[in-house]
């Protein structure tokens, strides 16, 4: 039978919103692997905008977050407020500074960061039903929030960051680019992603690696 993966998205390019590198491989990885897939992601103001060709923060300009990974989604997507677990049989999360900045406030309070309501009530929702998730890039930093302390992730090298996760009660496990961690007990997987990768091609492997893991997890 085949199976239906949910997607949360957080905008639109890799500074204020969903990585879109990231994004594209997960939604081709599940197509390539006969799942079918449903872009979601909430319909409130970005943190901020950035303009990607100065990495300037672009002052007195709002966009949203559903408008703006619409555009990833190719018009296919809806409001995160309208994720039924109940209707999928797994969770995918791509990161970009969006992951950090819209979904959660990570990027601005570290340890002390707390999940948008939307956000958190959608994982824990896959979260109290057993099915897989999974997290890439800096996505996994929201994970202890949403399953409490002990599970096992990674982002995979940068210590600051590793460091945060492990205040939080992460189990944060060193990973590099082309590989992925898994916490079977909370049929979690991570991947570094673009934390590490050099190149789509890098980004890719580890991608490929946690799709083809949750669809099996599911």
């Amino acid at each position: 039978m085949q199976k239906k993966v949910a997607v949360i998205l957080s905008g639109c390019g890799v500074f204020d919103g969903a990585e879109i590198h990231e994004s594209v491989l997960t939604l081709l990885a599940l197509s390539s692997q006969g799942a079918s897939y449903q872009c979601f992601a909430p319909d409130i103001a970005q943190l901020h905008v950035v303009n990607h060709l100065t990495g300037e923060v672009m002052d007195g300009e709002t966009r949203n977050v559903l408008v703006e990974a619409a555009r990833i989604a190719r018009g296919e997507i809806q409001a995160l407020n309208e994720l039924d677990a109940k209707d999928f049989d797994a969770l995918i999360l791509p990161g970009g500074f969006g992951a950090a900045k819209n979904l959660c406030d990570f990027a601005l309070k570290g340890a002390d960061c707390q999940l948008h309501p939307q956000v958190l009530s959608a994982c824990q929702a896959f979260a109290r039903t057993g099915k897989p998730v999974g997290y890439l890039c800096i996505a996994p930093a929201m994970i202890t929030k949403v399953y409490g302390p002990g599970v096992k992730l990674t982002i995979g090298t940068d210590q600051d960051t590793a460091a945060a996760i492990r205040q939080m009660g992460g189990e944060h496990q060193e990973c590099q680019v082309e590989d992925i961690v898994v916490d079977e007990q909370h049929k979690v997987v991570t991947t570094p992603a673009y934390m590490l990768a050099q190149n789509i091609g890098e980004a890719a492997t580890g991608i490929n690696k946690l799709v083809d893991k949750v669809l099996e997890l599911a």
